[in-house]
């Protein structure tokens, strides 16, 4: 079984110009430790699938399931404690909080699931070490460069052990050089937890880096040529 798997999954959005059909019947299935790009032209509903993958919107109609777990059976509670305990968000902005150290942030999710302090601790600094951070985790954002801060993100999403990453344009602020390390950094945690990753990105470098790049268009997901 596949850690992902959509079926005819349907979403619409209420626009000026009418009803827009942004998903169509879509299908996808991942696998663990798999992680998968998804590529496509701007407004064609990269954004909308990651949000309803991890929880953060509903599907119209159609068959999500996350490690087995079929999302509409979900009631808005069931919804909030999958996304924490699950899944894992990466986006182009780190949103990290700047007044906090490296190792702080990370432990954030943690401590607002009410973990024990001492274990959100170990648990935050096993994950920087793991994304080559481990020599600056007392550091402040600021002090941080920019593939670095994306690293603390990375560690941040996956400190609470999520089965699913999802990255929207997670190197679109970096350059060539840091975004490399980011997407191996990001590829590698996956691989070690076996999660599976899912990518939306605009960046043909950062697409081939994945295992398998899919292209959205019309809805509906293809196979890159």
């Amino acid at each position: 079984m596949p850690l992902v798997h959509v079926e005819g999954l349907n979403k619409f959005y209420t626009a000026r110009a009418g009803r827009l059909h942004v998903l169509r019947d879509l299908a996808l299935d991942v696998a663990e430790g798999e992680m998968v790009a998804v590529v496509g032209a701007s407004g064609v509903g990269k954004s909308t699938l990651l949000h309803v993958l991890g929880g953060l919107d509903r599907a119209d109609s159609g068959v999500v399931e996350v490690g087995g777990r079929r999302l509409s059976d979900l009631n808005d509670a069931g919804l909030v404690a999958f996304r924490n305990r699950q899944v894992g968000f990466v986006f182009q902005f780190h949103h990290l909080l700047r007044e906090f150290s490296a190792l702080e942030n990370v432990m954030m999710p943690a401590m607002i699931q009410r973990m024990k302090e001492s274990d959100a601790r170990r648990r935050a600094k096993d994950m920087l070490e793991e994304v080559g951070l481990g020599h600056r985790m007392d550091h402040r954002p600021g002090e941080l460069s920019g593939g670095e801060q994306q690293r603390v993100a990375i560690a941040r999403a996956l400190v609470l052990e999520p089965k699913l990453l999802l990255a929207d344009e997670p190197t679109g602020n970096l350059d060539e050089t840091n975004a490399t390390g980011v997407l191996d950094c990001l590829r590698d945690a996956a691989q070690r937890a076996n999660a599976c990753a899912l990518m939306v990105t605009h960046s043909r470098r950062a697409a081939a880096a994945a295992d398998r790049v899919l292209v959205l268009a019309a809805g509906r997901l293809t196979p890159q040529p």
